[in-house]
């Protein structure tokens, strides 16, 4: 499945994100849709050099090597929370059916917004007039009318001295709400948009999306808000482009930070209550609920120009999530964060002037316990690390498992010589139809499940050889950063 992060419209998402333009592919099948990856390679094995640039607008990337994983298509907008039939990432930008991970994410026009204001100004100042005077009329009919004195009850409290119980909706978004920030990224031109993310331990850290930050990754502005209205100036820790998560600091952070608990991604259940909070079209502080619709979905992502792609083995949820909650925590009902909102599926563009999609009831977060080792990762070092079998599968679009090509991309071998998969009896033409206990259809859901695992964690590997079935165990291997 295909998403995109908030921004950009895409196209219809197949079951597989699609691949990179340069990487090798066979054509297209007759009457595929313009999402649908053709068949090629995606390397694991060790990465050669290539130049590869944040998420923007216009960027464009070398051909990939046999390690890094594939961006989608160039003609394939991207991320969350973005616009068009297509899953994207849910930083503040548009939306649609690709697993959007940071396209392009542009505030509201000032000038519709102030319009679109006026009208509803002017609508409630009618509304209030017809009100005042209705209100004065039926007090009077009242006082004539009016023989055995008034039976109105009031109560003795304000809402704001209700208790809210422990596990409420309420008591769960007043303990978290502090810890959330509001985030805007803008690169050295001034580009740029709106995410969300979390305080994740008391020296200043804040867990987000990387294409919530990415435009400001080379010299760019960052800076997070709390609810309170205290703004801090931050600095890019370390981003992982093909996780879609990033660390970033803040400057001079105060000392009575309060990080989210973390929770256990793993004992989520389909049914659980989930409460979401984040930016939507940058109406800050937003917290929304609903339950876990769906896990372990295979979800793959651009950056909307064509030239990322992120994968992930997402918490599916019906809260709502639109533009701008990218990177804010999805909690359980006892405010753990059990995800990083990151993507929605959306029909259309549209919504308050923005030209971005909006939420269907189809969003998208990375598990916690992957962006856990993520983050803890990228604050030590500052880059990412990713497990790898060390061979290159076709994205083709089906859905009989993830087959090893026969010719690897750029002229390298399909397997990497001594390699995790070379060790475990690999070959090129087999077709990988489970992880573990996983099911896999196609090479993007390998490459999502392979990642939810860390270098050294040892697999079984059921896979398909001349019309038979055979299993092998394989100990994964590593490739550090994302070029």
């Amino acid at each position: 499945m295909s998403t995109e992060n908030e921004g950009t419209a895409v196209p219809p998402a197949p079951s597989a994100p699609p691949p990179p333009a340069d990487a090798p592919a066979a054509s297209a099948p007759q009457g595929a849709h313009p999402g649908s990856a053709p068949a090629g390679g995606h390397p694991y094995g060790p990465p050669a050099p290539q130049t590869r640039q944040d998420a923007g607008a216009g960027e464009s990337s070398s051909a990939p090597d046999p390690s890094w994983p594939p961006p989608p298509p160039p003609s394939t907008p991207a991320y969350g929370g973005d616009g068009g039939v297509g899953h994207g990432a849910v930083g503040q930008g548009g939306g649609g059916w690709g697993a959007g991970w940071g396209s392009t994410y542009q505030q509201p026009a000032p000038k519709n917004g102030r319009r679109r204001g006026g009208l509803v100004a002017a609508v409630l100042v009618a509304a209030l007039a017809a009100g005042g005077l209705g209100g004065g009329l039926g007090y009077t009919l009242a006082r004539e009318n009016d023989s055995g004195g008034s039976t109105t009850v009031s109560s003795t409290t304000s809402g704001g001295n209700v208790k809210r119980d422990p596990g409420t909706v309420a008591a769960v978004a007043a303990a978290a709400l502090p810890s959330t920030v509001t985030i805007e990224a803008a690169s050295s031109s001034g580009e740029g948009g709106t995410g969300t993310g979390f305080v994740f331990d008391k020296q200043g850290h804040i867990v987000t999306n990387n294409h919530v930050v990415a435009d400001a990754v080379d010299g760019g502005n960052l800076s997070a808000t709390f609810p309170d209205g205290k703004k801090y100036e931050a600095e890019v820790v370390g981003n992982a482009q093909g996780y879609d998560v990033a660390v970033i600091k803040l400057k001079k952070a105060p000392s009575d930070l309060k990080p989210l608990t973390l929770g256990n991604s793993d004992d989520v259940a389909v049914g659980d209550s989930t409460i979401a909070i984040g930016a939507p079209f940058g109406l800050s502080n937003t917290v929304t609920t609903g339950i876990i619709s769906a896990k372990n979905r295979p979800v793959a992502s651009s950056d909307g120009s064509g030239s990322k792609a992120s994968y992930m083995s997402a918490l599916q949820t019906d809260a709502s999530i639109n533009p701008g909650n990218s990177g804010g925590p999805l909690l359980d009902a006892q405010g753990n964060v059990i995800g990083i909102n990151s993507a929605i599926q959306s029909t259309s563009n549209g919504g308050f002037g923005t030209g971005q999609a909006g939420s269907i009831g189809l969003g998208f977060a990375i598990p916690i316990n992957q962006a856990k080792y993520v983050a803890q990762e990228l604050i030590e070092t500052g880059k990412p690390v990713y497990a790898k079998i060390g061979a290159s599968v076709s994205l083709e679009d089906t859905t009989n498992g993830a087959k090893i090509t026969e010719q690897g991309v750029g002229g390298t071998e399909p397997v990497d010589p001594g390699g995790p998969a070379d060790k475990a009896g690999l070959k090129p033409g087999d077709v990988i139809i489970k992880l573990d206990d996983r099911v896999i259809d196609s090479g993007p859901t390998l490459i999502g499940e392979i990642w939810t695992h860390k270098p050294g964690d040892e697999v079984t590997v059921t896979y398909e050889r001349g019309g038979k079935e055979y299993t092998t165990e394989l100990t994964l291997g590593s490739r550090v950063g994302d070029s």
